[in-house]
């Protein structure tokens, strides 16, 4: 049961008031509400909440944010004339529904103040330039594609090839800073959600971060309004001084329900049956990312699509891509063969990242690009079964090397000074040298900490070497 102890506030208040006189599950058609516009919000008279989405002349549509149907008859009204959620620090360390209520049994939330949930982006000159990396505990995502403070960055795959996991670690990563994580579950199922949450809490990174559940078991308008609500809470806490960064889990799901709501209310369909506004929906959602001149804090953005059968080429992957600056691909032929995490280092892309990579890391990922380049060619070559040169069979240890580098668990992540440190000293050997690499890696955890200066780094991948060899030059 609701509490309508609002309604009877705003009743009270002589706000206008309409008649429920169509339903249509999470769809309301009411007559009457004077005064009220797109994104209006309405509260009926079981106490429900709805969102005004479309105004005729006579009537207007509602979406209900609960899954109980209003009645005919029923009264309906205007709370507000824009769309707004509650936001706060006090919601750090929090998992709630787009409605604020919690989900995690800690207790009631105190939040005073509120957030327009379609607040415009900050303008060209309201912006400053990024330089800055976000680690993200990954090191084929830190080595080759840098994500930015302030980047809007999309992470695509097929369904269970990793981009959940990847996404956690991210948010993991950020554990123990002072930065924000704002992580938003769009229409996921129940143990998906909980097993996220679990991550989150085991590693700490429940502490600093927010949950925003939107599960299909409730009303669809909660997973249609969930993004922009989760959106507004990161921007009140990055106009408030904070570096933080949202990801959207996933806006492929989003895009269904944005689809079916725009075909239940009769909106004309476009390709793929999406509506024509389509494209406004996540670009608008997603140039809310960025770095603010006024504090220099930084809103990073990185969602996630589903990409059916590794097809990157369809409609709406390819409308995510063209609005982000960069993207992660993972590649399901790759997480076939137990290549962890499963990306595509041919088509992924980080279009910012070299802003924030010094002279060094810009050589070694060059030259990891070139290396990888030629183990690929080498392993097609072996395919045929003939003798291979030496050449070819360097290139094959080569690239083994570094892909035992690249592999990595959930459990594990790396600072991006360790991961510095393994790939140097893999690159060193020029591949004609056999590494334990599993040892070479628990022995930079070890030794890393010891590292203050870049004077330190080449003796002790000297060190590290003289531990991890295990073998003579490869034949």
């Amino acid at each position: 049961m609701f509490d309508n102890a609002d309604f009877q506030r705003l009743v009270s208040a002589n706000q206008p008031t309409g008649e429920v006189v169509g339903v249509d599950r999470y769809i309301i058609t009411a007559k009457g509400l004077d005064s009220s516009s797109i994104n209006s919000m309405v509260v009926f008279e079981s106490g429900q909440l709805g969102i005004v989405r479309e105004v005729g002349p006579e009537t207007v549509t509602i979406l209900t944010m609960e899954n109980e149907q209003a009645k005919l008859g029923e009264l309906v009204v205007l709370q507000s004339n824009s769309f707004v959620t509650k936001v706060g620090e006090n919601l750090v360390g929090r998992v709630v529904d787009p409605l604020c209520r919690p989900l995690d049994g800690k207790g009631p939330l105190r939040l005073r103040t509120t957030w327009p949930v379609y607040n415009k982006a900050p303008g060209v000159m309201e912006r400053a330039l990024l330089k800055d990396q976000l680690p993200t505990g990954v090191t084929v995502v830190d080595t080759l594609f840098t994500v930015v403070f302030g980047q809007r960055i999309a992470v695509l795959g097929d369904t269970k090839a990793g981009k959940s996991s990847f996404l956690l670690q991210v948010a993991r990563s950020q554990a123990g800073t002072d930065r924000i994580v704002v992580y938003v579950l769009i229409g996921k199922r129940r143990v998906e959600v909980e097993r996220t949450i679990s991550v989150l809490t085991q590693s700490g990174a429940i502490n600093n971060s927010i949950v925003v559940v939107a599960n299909i078991f409730e009303s669809l308008a909660q997973s249609y309004f969930a993004p922009y609500i989760a959106c507004a809470m990161a921007e009140y806490l990055w106009y408030s001084g904070r570096d933080v960064v949202i990801i959207y889990d996933d806006l492929s799901s989003h895009a269904k329900v944005y689809r079916e709501v725009a075909l239940l209310t009769q909106a004309n369909p476009g390709r793929d049956s999406y509506p024509g506004d389509m494209f406004y929906a996540h670009s608008s959602l997603l140039e809310r990312a960025g770095k603010l001149g006024s504090n220099g804090k930084t809103l990073t953005a990185l969602p996630a699509v589903i990409t059916p059968s590794d097809d990157i080429t369809a409609y709406f992957p390819t409308s995510i891509i063209s609005m982000t600056d960069g993207q992660i691909i993972f590649d399901l032929a790759n997480f076939r063969q137990n290549i962890r995490p499963a990306v595509n280092v041919g088509l992924s892309v980080s279009r910012v990242g070299g802003v924030a990579q010094n002279a060094r890391q810009k050589e070694i990922a060059g030259t990891v690009f070139k290396k990888l380049a030629e183990y690929r060619q080498a392993a097609e070559f072996a395919h045929f079964g003939s003798d291979t040169s030496p050449e070819i069979k360097l290139s094959l240890s080569f690239g083994q090397l570094i892909q035992e580098a690249f592999h990595q668990g959930m459990d594990e992540l790396y600072s991006p000074l360790e991961q510095q440190l393994i790939l140097e000293a893999i690159l060193t050997t020029n591949g004609k040298t056999k590494l334990n690499v599993t040892l070479l890696k628990s022995q930079v955890k070890q030794l890393a900490p010891g590292v203050k200066s870049e004077a330190d780094i080449a003796p002790l991948v000297q060190k590290l070497l003289q531990t991890v060899t295990v073998g003579t030059p490869a034949a």
